[in-house]
């Protein structure tokens, strides 16, 4: 067992590079049902609940300090390419595809506690009431929810459980669907959102090292800026320095893609190995403590996950949604503001602003999304229920 921090990141950076590797040597045809991301991270989770390493201070420490750290640097680069009035010109399809998301959301957990009820415990509205509003915002708006309904800290640990255990499957699941977009978007006769974005076209020269060592530096600076900025900046209960540190990141990474800057070579190289650098260290994050205490509000979790994606694909039908923006858009609900940009670069990085934004649009809305489900499951509640 792995017990300090050099060893553990050793072991993410040699899983972060074999899949890929293995897919560039070897064509074996897994690779077009799993893509090499998908295989990386089911691997590093894998390894996380064998308990490959010891989850210590010393290494919990290193895996926020590279999330805080990366992310930003990752969102920085990957707005180099981005063409924002573009992305602005998808305005209204991007709203009606997270307000679907939104609806089949607030449909599967009235669905799920009605089908559950009879085997819940009488307060169990109350944990499933936090959990919706994490999964429209982020965990500040389950706290949020709990503290307005009174909820007892005892059962808070449900919601984080089921939130993080179905998190992280959804986010594995939404991965590897993304090869199945071309089948998916005949079905629904919708054209790819990342094809109505035109990347900047820039004829740049082959990436050299010191082309890469620049921009990875450059990243990593603006990263520790931002997060110094964001540490400035007002906050809410809802909006904190981890969502400041990603919208500055995003604000710089677009005021550099209209400069020179964005012309020089270098950055998507080092966009795609930080991709899968920050795949790997989320992994290396699950939890499986205390998996055997709630199978219930897990299963709960699940068939609102089940319910979610069912909803949403009808919705697609009906309005000729294309996949990628209904995962951006699923995931900016249940995943937030750091996870969605890294799903969206994995799709196409042009639909990386789109993700960020509907993560903030998230955010803002969780809170009350959460009193309005508990106001009704409270009222759905079997008689003798608090």
């Amino acid at each position: 067992m792995i017990h300090t921090v050099w060893p553990w990141l050793a072991l993410m950076l040699l899983c972060a590079g074999l899949f890929p590797a293995l897919e560039r040597r070897t064509g074996w045809r897994v690779f077009s049902i799993l893509p090499p991301i998908v295989l990386l991270y089911l691997a590093v989770t894998a390894l996380a609940a064998l308990g490959a390493w010891q989850v210590n201070d010393e290494i919990r420490a290193a895996q926020a300090m590279l999330v805080a750290r990366l992310v930003p640097a990752l969102v920085f680069l990957l707005m180099i390419d981005c063409d924002l009035r573009a992305v602005l010109a998808l305005g209204p399809r991007v709203l009606a595809v997270f307000f679907a998301t939104t609806v089949s959301l607030f449909l599967a957990f009235l669905a799920t506690f009605l089908l559950y009820r009879h085997w819940l415990p009488g307060d169990a509205w109350q944990p499933l009431a936090a959990l919706s509003g994490s999964w429209v915002g982020g965990t500040a708006n389950m706290i949020a929810v709990k503290q307005a309904i009174d909820m007892p800290d005892s059962l808070l640990a449900m919601s984080l459980l089921t939130d993080a255990l179905c998190y992280s499957m959804w986010f594995a699941v939404l991965f590897s669907v993304g090869r199945l977009a071309p089948a998916f978007n005949r079905w629904t006769r919708a054209r790819a959102s990342a094809e109505c974005i035109e990347e900047i076209a820039s004829e740049r020269a082959p990436t050299r090292p010191e082309n890469v060592l620049l921009w990875l530096g450059m990243a990593l600076a603006v990263a520790g800026a931002c997060a110094w900025l964001a540490a400035r900046m007002p906050s809410g209960g809802i909006v904190g320095p981890s969502t400041w540190t990603i919208l500055l990141a995003t604000g710089a990474g677009l005021v550099a893609a209209q400069t020179p800057l964005a012309r020089f070579p270098g950055s998507a190289p080092i966009a795609s190995t930080l991709l899968l650098a920050i795949v790997a260290v989320l992994a290396s994050q699950s939890n499986f403590h205390g998996l055997g205490e709630a199978p219930l509000y897990l299963l709960c979790g699940v068939t609102v996950i089940a319910l979610h994606a069912g909803l949403l694909a009808l919705a697609a039908r009906a309005f000729h949604f294309d996949l990628h923006l209904c995962g951006i858009a699923s995931l900016a609900h249940i995943g937030g503001v750091a996870a969605t940009p890294i799903l969206a670069a994995s799709y196409a990085r042009a639909l990386v602003p789109v993700g960020v934004l509907l993560a903030l649009l998230g955010y803002a809305l969780g809170t009350g999304f959460g009193l309005v489900v508990a106001s009704i499951l409270s009222r759905l509640a079997l008689p003798g229920s608090p």
